[in-house]
């Protein structure tokens, strides 16, 4: 299954095209590793850099950018209106398709860990990837910036670092590596130079300060245009959208006696976030952003969205190349792809009733919870998805095994290796597939109360079809265990498969 990672590493460099030419240039020389945008800002003295490719090449790319910034950029030399802790500031990690925040996370702990082996830099972990709850906040690693890290590193425990000693490099700084969902580099400049004003109208938004859920904002100084701008990062802008924050920056601006200018997206913004502006501004009636917009429709029709003729291709069609497989002659896919796939409409369902109920006024006290389990299930529909793929694969492996000569002694020992190993990966995937189908069940017994009634019969399919994946995919760990010689392997998984199987009578009485 393809993986894709978004990684927006931010350099502390936006005055040198030739420094950050090399930067990127290191970075894009990883195979499979494509640049989808490039921010320099004078001003900021910052780089942002937008990359996007598969999780294993997008950290490496990470990696070489980290370490060629390290040579380039010197910040005992280094000045600009931009908050830095090190030469390679900040790298986060954005899943795309095929990976969960989890995987994200895991992908920035290897890059940091990295990090200080190769370059002894030493790393901070933020957001998702944080260690502890007050390192969640890149405000909180980067207060003091690299000037003041640096002597308060050698003197407080608390100010350690992640990964190596404590105690800054020379020129590089550290590096604050981690995972989180898509955010928008938002700045709204103001008619005065005036920065009380910035910074008030900052305090004010921010959700630290009290201010607006999932915005992070700050004044900063534009020497060079003698205006004062307010610097915004939206971590949601599903729940806080761009029109919001700019309405209420006009407002508060206003009351200062200030007005906007303009404003700017630094890096990639998503087209939803866009078409949500321009339906609020408009006040649109009636508004199918996918049906009306010209380029959303020519995509649709160029992917396979909508038939030739214009007709929206259905979910049945879509369907078609799955079932038609599942009932070719062949193994696979077999019963553990088809239990993957119940597990992951189970989850898709979830997270269906969970985004909607979240929409719903009369349940406005649970829409943060609502959207936190939308999010859960979404992470276990990817993962059981996946399962699809990989449960065929590992049917293919041992039939591979199999296939293996055993002519001599040698080749005897070297074929019941292969098979003895392809079986227990074959025993592992349905395992991780029941023990996700368990997580999806305890999912929808959470969203059950708090849940929209009307939507009561999607929950029950949910649970009707992650049971019958727990089910599926213990009956693939069953066959497959009696052929394992390991007994090690063969007890862990049978005690696994034992507590799922108790799970299963629980799930089975919720159901009815």
């Amino acid at each position: 299954m393809r993986t894709l990672v978004e990684c927006v590493p931010n350099f502390s460099e936006g005055r040198d095209a030739a420094k950050v030419d090399a930067i990127v240039e290191a970075m894009l020389a990883v195979p499979g590793v494509s640049l989808l945008d490039r921010e320099m800002d004078a001003d900021h003295n910052r780089c942002v850099i937008t990359l996007a490719g598969p999780k294993e090449a997008v950290g490496e790319a990470a990696l070489r950018g980290v370490g060629k910034a390290a040579e380039l950029i010197d910040l005992t030399k280094h000045q600009g209106a931009h908050p830095r802790l090190g030469a390679a500031d900040v790298v986060p990690f954005v899943p795309i398709e095929g990976v969960t925040i989890d995987d994200c996370v895991a992908l920035a702990r290897h890059v940091g860990q990295q990090i200080w082996e190769r370059f002894k830099i030493p790393v901070y972990l933020y957001e998702a990837a944080a260690t502890r709850p007050e390192r969640e906040n890149l405000e909180n690693i980067r207060r003091g910036q690299f000037e003041g890290v640096r002597e308060e590193v050698l003197a407080n425990p608390d100010r350690a670092p992640d990964f190596g000693e404590p105690r800054l490099h020379p020129t590089a700084g550290a590096t604050v590596v981690g995972a989180r969902k898509f955010l928008i580099a938002y700045n709204i400049n103001l008619d005065t130079h005036d920065m009380k004003v910035a910074r008030e109208i900052a305090k004010a938004i921010r959700f630290s300060s009290g201010g607006l859920r999932y915005v992070k904002a700050m004044g900063v100084d534009l020497k060079a245009r003698d205006l004062a701008q307010v610097s915004i990062n939206l971590t949601d802008f599903e729940r806080t959208p761009i029109f919001r924050v700019f309405e209420i920056v006009k407002r508060e601006a206003a009351r200062h006696g200030a007005s906007i200018v303009g404003s700017e997206i630094v890096g990639l913004v998503p087209k939803r976030a866009l078409e949500a502006t321009a339906d609020f501004y408009l006040q649109l009636e009636n508004f199918n952003p996918e049906q009306q917009i010209l380029e959303n429709r020519l995509a649709a029709v160029l992917s396979g969205e909508v038939t030739t003729s214009g007709q929206p291709v259905t979910l049945g069609m879509k369907a078609e190349p799955v079932l038609s497989a599942v009932a070719a002659p062949t193994p696979v896919p077999g019963g553990g792809s088809c239990a993957a796939l119940a597990g992951a409409l189970a989850a898709g369902l979830g997270e269906m009733v969970a985004r909607l109920s979240a929409r719903k006024k009369a349940l406005a006290q649970h829409a943060n919870s609502l959207l936190k389990l939308a999010d859960e299930f979404s992470a276990r529909r990817a993962q059981l998805q996946s399962g699809i793929d990989r449960d065929a694969a590992s049917f293919d492996a041992v039939m591979a095994a199999m296939r293996l000569p055993k002519n001599t002694d040698k080749e005897r020992q070297t074929r019941d290796h292969a098979v003895e190993q392809a079986t227990q990966g074959a025993t592992e995937v349905p395992l991780e597939v029941a023990e996700a189908a368990v997580a999806v069940l305890d999912l929808l017994s959470q969203l059950a109360p708090i849940s929209a009634p009307l939507m009561a019969s999607d929950l029950k399919t949910g649970q009707h079809l992650a049971t019958a994946a727990l089910q599926g995919a213990l009956e693939n760990v069953r066959i497959n265990l009696d052929a394992i010689q390991d007994e090690a392997f063969q007890q862990n998984a049978r005690a696994r498969a034992a507590r799922l199987e108790a799970r299963l009578g629980e799930a089975v009485a919720v159901s009815k």
